[in-house]
């Protein structure tokens, strides 16, 4: 018989699960996010115990893998003390005539349609560093962002 027609067991045809994949760069938290991610821990630890499923269990500890390094490696940087955009700060922005509302969180929390913009979207860089009144680029045009207000 040839040889492509044996097989030892079906997980020989499985694809390789690989870990969830980590965003490049610093782990920068807000305080909220630092709590989601020990909540979400505490979930999956949970859910682990109470899981009879052998092949669920192996995803859910893939999972929480993924939060334990993320948990590992966070950092809750200081709120800028000048009024300035930062991580955590709720800003306020006029773009086209329009108003916009955000805040400038980590990855793990962000959630654009709910306001919560991860410190590395084009937006949150355009505005960070910047305070109320001034005006920063965006899109590759000068000016095109008035910063209205920055709150911690």
């Amino acid at each position: 018989m040839s040889v492509a027609f044996r097989r030892e067991s079906d997980d020989e045809h499985k694809e390789p699960e690989f870990e969830l994949p980590i965003p490049v760069g610093p782990n920068l938290v807000t305080e909220r996010g630092l709590t989601l991610i020990a909540e979400k821990m505490a979930e999956l630890k949970a859910a682990i115990a109470a899981e009879t499923d052998e092949e669920v269990r192996k995803k859910l500890h893939r999972t929480l893998r993924y939060w334990s390094i993320q948990h590992a490696t966070a950092q809750v940087p200081p709120p800028p003390d000048d009024g300035s955009a930062g991580i955590g700060s709720q800003v306020t922005i006029r773009q086209g005539g329009k108003t916009r509302d955000f805040r400038i969180v980590g990855h793990d929390e962000a959630d654009p349609g709910a306001g919560l913009l991860a410190f590395t979207a084009p937006l949150s860089r355009a505005v960070m560093g910047a305070g109320a009144g001034e005006l920063v680029a965006f899109g590759g045009k000068e000016g095109a962002i008035e910063i209205v207000a920055v709150r911690p």
